[in-house]
């Protein structure tokens, strides 16, 4: 899991990047590399949870969002990580 913390205030240049990471974050979502991505304003705060099989594997990823520079990365392995969705993808009414 990476916790970012976003810069205060935001800068224009920050800004401005947002389409570019989203589309960056929508690209590894459906490659199945980021699993979660939250984001809460409030704290200025951002948590993503990667899937990697290695640590040069998830510093390249977090390297690929072009807000990362902007912003303070926190680094946490986690032992498990479960999630509803999971789940719901497999379900099917037909």
């Amino acid at each position: 899991m990476v916790e970012f913390v976003l810069p205060q205030p935001l800068s224009e240049a920050f800004i401005s990047c947002i389409p570019e990471q989203r589309q960056a974050v929508n690209k590894l979502l459906h490659e199945g590399k980021i699993l979660n991505y939250s984001l809460s304003l409030e704290t200025s705060k951002l948590w993503v949870i990667f899937s990697a099989n290695s640590e040069v594997e998830l510093m390249e990823l977090i390297s690929s969002l072009p807000l990362t520079h902007y912003m303070k990365v926190h680094i946490s392995e986690l032992t498990f990580f479960h999630s509803a969705n999971a789940f719901a993808s497999t379900f099917s009414v037909n």
